[in-house]
């Protein structure tokens, strides 16, 4: 309902603001056209493109592409050593079996769990570094309280999950809370052999990670079969099946217990993928130090072999976006557009991933992060309905109230803000603007949300709507132009960053 009201509404207010003559910015917007921004998609979501996975040569070559536009339009390198480019590392790899290991002894037994057999890692850092030490024994039901044990930190821990019984839904949450405080945490696991030996094989497949969070990565997570633990067991008095039986939580040192880990890699490849920048100079001298970003990821999933369409286009995800923000960009070129603070035009690698693009450029920003006073950030906007967009993050900051005033003073655009539509799904949190707010950056995200051919081969340009799509790219161009031109810089409202921090 309210996708047919507002821009009623919007309309009603706006009667006496459109029958103004139109600005300089009106000009440079109607530039971003329907049958340019379908053009561009087009190139991007192209099956030479491979579907932009990351590390791709695909991906490489949407990125020369972006950089092309970018300098055919005389902006501003913004990557490093005078380019459009900042690379950083991603490594694929799997674990080395023969190299790793883990013990575990007490007067006198020992038990060798041997990687490929009887332990397989789960997540968490993997340094070739020995990590060696007496345990914590943690039995029994698991709350978040649990990680405020002081005995749990910097110490290899001890879990024994029942995996026989149905598990706690927030198991693996509370295994990850328990991994930030740890050294080390083991699952001692009773899975029948056939499941584990699934688990193992599965644990060996290659795993893709960025290289920047190697030192940073959680503690090593991993399933020990109860078996391998053989005289060990004994000698520390260690009666399983009693501590999965218990039903309030118990944690104790394994006395005379020791545990040797060793986690090693195995490189199959490793490589130095593209974010791209580009600054779009402000034309006043007192705020062209200060910085808009229009952000939109580059990547999407790849390819697919054993299916009858296999590349995976990504012309919606997100395609839609970067050539949005093409168009905006080359509006913005025009002398008459040209804002008051600079615009940073922000096109990160490995959205899909996890965000790592733009996860590396806030610890690594080409310019001062303090200087940038919010992110415009657009993912899949073009497709489904015609007449609104969702926006996350505009109860956050006075960045709202902007986004409001627009959209009044340009009922023509059709163009209605909504709420969330899926909170469930908690979209804020997947993509890239969430690494700028945490970073004490204002965000607004625009997206239309997912449909059915949503990482699927059916996400290509023939269903994009783009005459939508350029609408709702204008409206993205005047609430930039609205922040870049403002006196002010938004401002975080009331308790709204802390409630992120402490959510994240």
């Amino acid at each position: 309902m309210m996708a047919r009201l507002l821009p009623l509404f919007a309309l009603l207010i706006g009667q006496t603001l459109h029958a103004q003559a139109p600005g300089p910015l009106d000009g440079a917007a109607e530039t971003i056209t329907a049958t340019d921004l379908q053009s561009r998609i087009e190139i991007l979501a192209h099956d030479s493109m491979l579907g932009r996975d990351t590390p791709s040569p695909g991906l490489e070559r949407a990125a020369a592409y972006v950089a092309g536009e970018f300098r055919r339009l005389g902006l501003r390198p913004a990557g490093e050593a005078g380019t459009y480019l900042q690379r950083f590392g991603v490594s694929r790899w799997t674990v080395d079996t023969g190299a790793s290991s883990l013990e575990l002894s007490a007067r006198g037994a020992r038990g060798r769990a041997k990687f490929g057999d009887d332990v397989r890692l789960i997540s968490g850092q993997v340094s070739g570094k020995p990590i060696g030490g007496s345990a914590v024994l943690v039995a029994g039901p698991l709350s978040p309280a649990v990680t405020a044990r002081p005995e749990l930190r910097g110490r290899i821990v001890l879990l024994v999950p029942d995996f026989e019984q149905p598990l706690p839904f927030d198991l693996g949450e509370r295994v990850e809370e328990i991994a930030a405080v740890a050294r080390a945490v083991i699952l001692v696991s009773n899975r029948d052999s056939s499941t584990f030996a699934r688990r193992i094989e599965s644990s060996l497949e290659p795993r893709l990670t960025p290289d920047f969070r190697d030192r940073e990565d959680r503690a090593p997570v991993v399933e020990l079969r109860e078996g391998a633990l053989g005289q060990v067991a004994s000698a520390t008095a260690l009666d399983l099946p009693r501590l999965r039986a218990m039903d309030t939580l118990s944690v104790r040192e394994m006395a005379g217990l020791r545990v040797d880990l060793r986690l090693v890699r195995h490189y199959l490849e490793r490589a130095a993928v593209p974010n791209l920048a580009a600054v779009l100079e402000g034309g006043d001298r007192r705020r062209r130090g200060e910085y808009v970003v229009i952000s939109a990821h580059l990547d999407h999933v790849g390819v697919r072999p054993g299916q009858a369409d296999s590349v995976f286009n990504g012309a919606d995800d997100n395609a839609s976006g970067v050539a949005a923000l093409l168009e905006m960009a080359e509006a913005f070129s025009r002398p008459e557009a040209r804002p008051d603070r600079s615009l940073l035009f922000l096109v990160p690698s490995a959205e899909e991933k996890g965000l790592w693009g733009s996860d590396y450029y806030v610890r690594h920003p080409t310019v001062p992060l303090g200087d940038v006073v919010a992110d415009l950030n657009m993912d899949l906007i073009g497709r489904n309905w015609p007449d609104s967009v969702i926006v996350t993050g505009p109860d956050m900051s006075t960045l709202g109230e902007t986004l409001r005033r627009v959209g009044a003073a340009h009922p023509e655009l059709r163009m209605a803000p909504l709420a969330d539509r899926w909170p469930e799904e908690r979209i804020f949190y997947r993509s890239d603007h969430y690494n700028f707010a945490v970073k004490g950056v204002p965000v607004l995200f625009f997206t239309s949300g997912t449909h059915t051919d949503y990482h699927q081969p059916g996400d290509a340009a023939d269903r994009i709507d783009a005459e939508k799509a350029s609408r709702l790219a204008r409206l993205v161009f005047h609430v930039s132009a609205a922040v870049a031109n403002a006196p002010e810089r938004p401002r975080w409202n009331p308790g709204s960053y802390r409630r992120l921090v402490e959510e994240r």
